[in-house]
């Protein structure tokens, strides 16, 4: 039943997707709210389809504040990168280099506000990621990364990647984690489970700690839901 349910999602949201790319296209000749309003249609959209076909729905145990801050997000699956955009206002999201050059996805997401990172380009890469960080405080937004630098399996807590730290500085945000237990449910092969996944919003962490403290209190609160895994 779960397999036939997957290749249903997968039937439906794929080529969904593909008309918000062009709705998006549209939607941009109207300025950037338009667009923004398109891509925040597009993850309730996901979030439908997941509750509706998959059996998967999410529960929040907190609240992320409204403004600029950094959003640090456990990362199990590809649900919570389209979810955080539903509990998170109009973040601006840390994604590896290669979505953000997807012909028309890739343009989009930049028009929307992303930050791509090219991990084999190093200093000059982390030099463009810090701009861009930059440039989304100035607006009031928030920034949202993945720390662990990309999706883990049930049960791991890697230590996180080095471009969080260089964000959390350069940035000077305060930091608000997110623990998420979507891997049990949503793995990355075809076949995903019905359930309920679970966001756990953690105290909000000051800035301006040392990098030591900083990534021990990220750590453990992003991993705080791994014992129900």
């Amino acid at each position: 039943m779960q397999a036939a349910r997957s290749l249903a999602y997968a039937a439906i949201f794929y080529p969904g997707t593909i008309l918000f790319l062009f709705a998006g296209l549209g939607a941009t000749t109207f300025g950037t709210a338009s667009l923004r309003t398109m891509v925040h249609a597009w993850a309730d959209f996901h979030h439908w389809l997941a509750k509706a076909v998959l059996g998967i729905d999410a529960e929040i145990e907190g609240a992320i504040p409204n403004g600029a801050v950094l959003i640090a997000v456990k990362h199990g699956s590809m649900y919570e990168t389209l979810e955080a955009l539903r509990i998170a206002e109009t973040p601006v999201v840390v994604l590896k280099q290669e979505l953000a050059s997807l012909p028309l996805f890739g343009w989009l997401t930049r028009r929307y506000g992303v930050i791509p990172v090219d991990r084999a380009a190093g200093a000059k890469a982390l030099r463009e990621m810090m701009k861009l960080g930059r440039d989304a405080v100035a607006q009031g937004r928030p920034v949202l990364i993945f720390p662990e630098g990309t999706r883990v399996p049930v049960g791991s807590a890697p230590s996180l990647g080095s471009g969080f730290a260089g964000l959390y500085r350069a940035l000077a945000l305060p930091v608000v984690p997110v623990a998420v237990d979507s891997a049990r449910l949503w793995g990355r092969g075809l076949v995903k489970r019905s359930g309920t996944i679970h966001f756990k919003v953690g105290e909000t962490i000051p800035a301006g700690l040392k990098r030591e403290e900083v990534e021990r209190r990220v750590h453990a609160a992003i991993n705080a839901l791994q014992s129900t895994a």
